[in-house]
């Protein structure tokens, strides 16, 4: 039976506890990389391929470890995806506001 629940110290458990720490914003370009993060399609293959032996109750035990290390970095990169999501929501948020408080230069020189 597969464990979603990261264990404390699983490589993945320890980087998301580090990412997690890191509560500073994102620059924009950090955040886009993070959301454009994608499996290859060969891992996305295999994931396929352990998830069907899954359901057919055909797993060996590494096939198991190995599905549930997909599934732990699976869950770590939709964190990492939704940090990068959530900055640029602000960074989008913000740019807004500027130009709400702060006219643009050239607006205040027609002005002038």
């Amino acid at each position: 039976m597969s464990s979603q629940i990261t264990s404390p110290n699983t490589e993945a458990a320890i980087l998301a506890r580090v990412i997690q720490v890191g509560e500073k914003e994102l620059s924009r370009g950090a955040a886009e990389y993070l959301v454009s993060i994608r499996f290859g399609e060969r891992d996305i293959a295999r994931m396929n391929e352990l998830s069907e032996l899954a359901r057919q109750g055909k797993l060996t035990s590494q096939e198991q470890a190995e599905l549930d290390s997909y599934l732990h970095v699976s869950n770590l990169l939709a964190v990492m995806q939704s940090k990068g999501r959530r900055a640029l929501q602000r960074s989008a948020h913000a740019r807004m506001a500027s130009r709400l408080v702060c006219p643009s230069r050239s607006e205040s020189r027609s002005k002038s």
